[in-house]
């Protein structure tokens, strides 16, 4: 079985603030913000939702195929994927823009201030699903507002069951496209900060569309854990302590990606989120999206 992972590809500049955000910004002065964090720390890694959350799909042995855009600076992203054994085939090549970048603030207590530029992605929408037939799961994350439309017609038009992961994307919709998606989708996860405002745009709550169709909606909480709801019920996941936090960076994507290989075994949904709490705390004791190791032993898989 082959699970279709759909997002973005970026590169990632992460910078470390060794002070707090809170110590430099004044509330009385937002409307006059102007503000410099001195970062003597500074690296550069591959990132995107996709990449990150295949990456971690197949150190747990899962086969993603990743469906997203690369600029005309992606020439490594794309050699590295095919290294990892990462299917590559319906990765777009564009060639007059760079690929995504995302520049990244993180502060002494894992805040974070990230600035996006969207680059190759604006142009994801023009690539199609790939003509395969063993695709039996998928994920629609953060992307191009046009993809992110028509990856959620599209599987739903083959039959293909995605959780629906909009992450930052989510500004991006109203609530009648935001219910649309929910429609479509089997499952939805977002962190906690998304989940109220994914429920004051549709005017649902947490418990209202767990009552749908929907097989399962999840609500990760950072070091707390996960929130799962289903049929109204919700069943809180502890969170699983870190050996180290260095970097909060893909942590959530690390998750997903673990949430992916549980529900393509077939698990219930409670363990999915389990496994994905584990993988959670091995990638925050790393630095970057794509620089943890899985032991599969390890976590009894």
């Amino acid at each position: 079985m082959s699970c279709l992972v759909c997002g973005s590809l970026a590169f990632d500049t992460i910078t470390m603030f060794p002070g707090r955000f809170a110590e430099q910004i004044l509330p009385e002065q937002v409307h006059i913000l102007n503000v410099s964090f001195l970062v003597p720390e500074l690296r550069r890694e591959y990132g995107g939702c996709a990449g990150n959350i295949a990456y971690t799909h197949k150190l747990l042995g899962g086969e993603p195929i990743v469906l997203a855009a690369l600029g005309n600076d992606g020439a490594d992203y794309l050699a590295r994927m095919e290294q990892l054994g990462i299917s590559t085939e319906a990765v777009l090549r564009v060639t007059n823009t760079y690929t995504a970048q995302a520049i990244i603030i993180t502060d002494r207590d894992n805040n974070q201030i990230t600035a996006f530029h969207p680059g190759a992605m604006q142009q994801a929408h023009e690539i199609g699903l790939p003509a395969r037939s063993d695709l039996k799961l998928a994920l629609i994350g953060p992307d191009g507002r046009d993809a992110m439309l028509r990856r959620a017609r599209d599987l739903k038009a083959a039959g293909i069951p995605f959780v629906f992961d909009p992450g930052q994307g989510l500004p991006m919709f109203n609530g009648d496209e935001l219910r649309e998606f929910i429609a479509q989708a089997t499952w939805v996860t977002v962190n906690d900060y998304e989940g109220r405002m994914l429920c004051e745009r549709t005017g649902l709550s947490l418990a209202e569309l767990s009552r749908s169709h929907l097989q399962g909606v999840i609500v990760t909480l950072a070091a707390e854990g996960c929130d799962v709801w289903i049929q109204g019920v919700c069943t809180r996941v502890d969170g699983v302590a870190a050996t180290e936090v260095l970097d909060p960076t893909g942590c959530g994507d690390a998750f997903r990606g673990a949430l992916l290989y549980g529900l393509e075994q077939g698990w219930e949904l409670t363990r999915c989120v389990a496994l994905g709490n584990q993988v959670g705390a091995l990638k925050i004791a790393q630095r970057g999206g794509q620089n943890h190791t899985i032991d599969r032993a390890a976590l009894g898989l």
